[in-house]
């Protein structure tokens, strides 16, 4: 068969389901074969960032790598920041080029560049197809490479003269295997840390999503009664309902959270992912006892040092302690810090539950009303601006992966075309995107994408007509910001133009309502809020004012 018929056979034999992108001449072959598909469904994007990103969202809902497609030289640059968003952040993707004929590539020639080295940086494997005959292994490595542990992106590019040729190979049949646990004797180690701690909680990282591992952390704090922290990736992990479950860190300032971090005499940290919230913020000294349980070793830092790692399968390494806690037992442990805090972040939430403010809305009234709205298992996004911060302090989950915030590269643009794909994975469950006005405007184009589509999603716009959290940093830092002002469309008018459903909500008493409505309606709809960013240098005081009883 034709080379890009095999590669859309080898597609089906993985089970790939979805491919975004924009196509361009040289994927021509490719997308004629793709056409004749009957399970694969091609999405048409209207830019191949927004393509990235709705692949990034498919991964990590569903641990399995969907495809994010672009032509060469500027549709694989446009792909590359949501193909970096995806790897930073632990999300399986098969990222698929174009790429000029092979007797053109060693020249300077139209939009020819080296697109495989430009992606190395950003993926787990990026190569190029030389062979049609090497296809089936190429998919099959790549694949196999993004859903392991930890999961990411790895990118295929296929010349056009390559997705022409003929061959008479066949698709590899993939075979899963078990991950690795680990050894009998280092979780014998483990649970004595355990055993002889006082005051242990549990710092809980993008690993605890995954279904198996959030269910015995879940079994593990109901034996213990160990609090524990998320960070942002790891939201839902345990039920926010829970006395165990001591919300959100990753705030660079100190939070009340931080306070029980600080007096425990042991950090189990479970899934834990560097880049998602440094270990200087929260163990400076490098004095503390930790112990890391993980799919992978742990990066080499002077502020994260265990004394113990469990690595292999974080889910089975659990169950081994768990095993080990009803045979042996623990000791009584001194959770009263834990508790504390617990309820002052509680405190903190419902503060403005019941405010009534016209003419703006706080943040903190913006995300309790979007909870009571959202049910334990819809989804709500976060975009990457001064609502993310808020979004990951006050909005609390009961299941994993129902919150969603881009933390490693942490790229704007992300929660509209993230929405779209969250829709498609589970048009059952209501779907939210939070969004600043300006990254929601990074990617507006994919409005009509939402609307061709038919997707039921709600975007809340927090309209400041200026770049956020930069100028609460900037504040924070020098007293006073640069210009970054903007102006801003009439909402309303370009919900309309798109074909949403527009609202534009300005007073407090309203949202709920407003929200309820929105999700009622057929197909995507709008709601903009201007934002009260006088609430950011607030929390910044709160936070600076926080001292550690200890």
């Amino acid at each position: 068969m034709k080379a890009s018929d095999l590669l859309v056979k080898c597609l089906e034999e993985e089970g790939i389901e979805y491919i975004f992108g924009v196509p361009g001449e040289e994927n021509a072959d490719f997308m004629m074969s793709l056409e004749q598909s009957e399970t694969i469904k091609f999405i048409l994007t209207r830019h191949e960032q927004g393509a990235a990103f709705m692949a990034e969202i498919y991964g990590r809902l569903t641990g399995n790598p969907a495809g994010a497609l672009g032509t060469l030289g500027p549709g694989a640059t446009n792909l590359i920041t949501g193909v970096a968003d995806s790897n930073m952040d632990r999300a399986p993707m098969l990222v698929l080029t174009g790429q000029g004929s092979t007797d053109r590539l060693h020249k300077e020639s139209h939009q020819i560049m080296d697109v495989v080295s430009m992606f190395k940086p950003v993926t787990k494997w990026a190569t190029t197809i030389l062979n049609a005959d090497t296809i089936p292994e190429i998919v099959r490595k790549a694949v196999r490479l993004a859903r392991t542990e930890k999961p990411g992106a790895v990118h295929i590019e296929l010349p056009e003269d390559i997705a022409s040729m003929n061959s008479d190979v066949a698709p590899m049949v993939p075979r899963r295997f078990r991950r690795s646990v680990p050894d009998d004797k280092i979780v014998d180690q483990a649970f004595d840390m355990l055993r002889n701690a006082k005051r242990p909680i549990i710092l809980a990282g993008n690993g605890c999503i995954r279904r198996r591992a959030s269910k015995q952390l879940r079994i593990l704090c109901e034996k213990t009664g160990i609090g524990t922290v998320s960070t942002f990736m790891a939201k839902g992990c345990v039920d926010m309902d829970e006395d165990y479950c001591l919300y959100t860190v990753g705030l660079g300032s100190k939070d009340r959270i931080s306070m029980a971090i600080d007096d425990a005499d042991l950090v189990i940290a479970l899934g834990f992912d560097m880049v998602e919230y440094h270990p200087q913020l929260w163990n400076p000294n490098g004095d503390k006892s930790i112990l890391h349980a993980d799919f992978l070793p742990a990066e080499i830092d002077d502020n994260y040092h265990p004394q113990t790692e469990l690595i292999g399968d974080l889910a089975h390494a659990l169950w081994m302690l768990n095993e080990r806690i009803d045979e042996h037992g623990l000791p009584d442990y001194d959770f009263t810090l834990q508790h504390q805090c617990r309820e002052d972040m509680a405190t903190d939430f419902a503060e403005y539950k019941d405010d009534a403010t016209e003419g703006s809305i706080r943040p903190q009234k913006a995300l309790w009303d979007a909870r009571q709205v959202m049910g334990p298992h819809d989804i709500l996004l976060s975009d990457v601006g001064a609502h993310k911060m808020w979004s990951a302090r006050h909005y609390q989950c009961h299941e994993p992966n129902t919150c969603l915030i881009p933390n490693g590269f942490c790229s704007m643009g992300f929660a509209l075309p993230g929405a779209i794909a969250a829709s498609i994975v589970h048009p059952e469950r209501r779907v939210l995107s939070v969004c600043g006005d300006a990254g929601f405007l990074m990617n507006v184009q994919e409005m009509e994408t939402a609307t061709r589509l038919g997707s039921n999603i709600v975007v809340m716009v927090w309209a400041d007509n200026e770049y956020g959290l930069i100028a609460w940093k900037q504040e924070t830092h020098f007293g006073r910001h640069t210009d970054l002002s903007f102006g801003n469309p009439d909402w309303n008018t370009l919900a309309k133009a798109f074909g949403w459903h527009g609202h534009y909500v300005e007073n407090s008493a309203d949202l709920a309502a407003a929200l309820e409505t929105a999700f009622g309606e057929e197909g995507p709809s709008l709601v903009v809020i201007p934002i009260d960013y006088r609430e950011n240098p607030l929390l910044t005081k709160k936070l600076g004012e926080i001292t550690c009883p200890i």
